[in-house]
């Protein structure tokens, strides 16, 4: 099983890798392993709305979204962690998103969309907020779901924390690193 995670946060070592890191043990636990994309440091160009990739459903920029392409095609279980910024997902996260649009005319337009695999595609979003106000989780998750259904993953399972802002204050939150654990567990599992 082939398992990607795009890892969405300027601030390393903060919330949102913390609890992306004990999802990654889940997974490690249960005997796979993750191919990380630290998003901050990957040069990537945000879609320009070209129209480039419309009749083929390839993206004409060639940066590091190469291996993301490829990774996507690829994966069984794909998992996002994004701060929540302003109500939607970090700018990392987001950037990723929108040059997916090549994915999105080969499936809806050329009817191509990418083959399930033997194992299925599920997903998990893991969101973390200093807001308390659950727009914040609706409305990423809103974006991710479009990202999730436009590279053909039918499911997926949203952990989101809110009111947790200062760098480490996961930690002392009673259940999120469990929980997070547990997510990761459960996406690789047979029944999961």
């Amino acid at each position: 099983m082939k398992i990607i995670a795009f890892f969405g946060s300027p601030r390393e070592g903060g919330n949102t890798e913390l609890l992306l890191k004990e999802t990654i043990n889940g997974i490690e636990d249960s005997g796979f392993k993750v191919h990380v994309f630290n998003l901050n440091r990957m040069n990537i160009t945000p879609c320009q709305n070209c129209g480039g990739c419309d009749d083929t459903g390839i993206c004409i920029y060639e940066d590091d979204m190469s291996q993301i392409y490829e990774a996507i095609r690829e994966a069984d279980r794909i998992i996002i962690a994004s701060p929540v910024f302003f109500f939607g997902v970090s700018a990392q996260t987001k950037i990723i998103i929108d040059r997916c649009q090549c994915f999105w005319c080969e499936k809806y337009l050329l009817k191509k969309p990418i083959p399930e695999g033997k194992h299925g595609r599920k997903g998990l979003l893991l969101l973390v907020g200093g807001m308390k106000k659950e727009i914040g989780i609706q409305c990423s998750e809103a974006t991710v779901m479009a990202f999730f259904r436009t590279v053909n993953v039918p499911t997926h399972e949203t952990l989101g924390f809110l009111g947790i802002d200062a760098k480490g204050a996961i930690l002392k939150h009673p259940t999120a690193l469990v929980e997070a654990y547990n997510a990761g567990k459960k996406l690789v599992s047979k029944g999961g």
